[in-house]
């Protein structure tokens, strides 16, 4: 495996780490904690560092269908990191996060994984 392959992969898995303890702490809390907005941007930076070393790394191209169901769950994580911060900011940390929101946080995540899980699978085969 190329290094920056072995970069990518070593770094999604810390994303897989923040990225959970950020959404399982929301979802079972309900609050967008400090803990949540910290795990949850970490995250962000991490999955944009994996993704540069992945694409970088590649011999198949930046555009197969991994590349766009991971390019997706990152920008839903992203997303879901933007409105996380957004509604901390409006509402302070005491707030219940509103249904929505939370839901959309789950989704995002659920996607994510699906994402994380796929490329794991290509590695295995290969």
């Amino acid at each position: 495996m190329k290094p920056v392959l072995l970069a990518g992969t070593i770094i999604v898995n810390f994303a897989l780490l923040s990225y959970s303890i950020a959404i399982i702490t929301e979802q079972r809390k309900k609050i967008v904690s400090n803990i949540v907005l910290a795990f949850l941007t970490v995250g962000v930076v991490f999955d944009i560092a994996a993704t540069t070393c992945m694409i970088i790394g590649s011999e198949s191209g930046p555009f197969t269908v991994h590349g766009i169901l991971g390019y997706s769950s990152l920008t839903g994580m992203l997303i879901d990191c933007i409105l996380i911060w957004r509604f901390r900011l409006r509402n302070g940390p005491a707030v219940n996060v509103a249904r929505g929101l939370h839901l959309y946080s789950r989704l995002a995540y659920f996607w994510w994984i699906l994402a994380y899980i796929t490329g794991a699978v290509l590695i295995a085969v290969r």
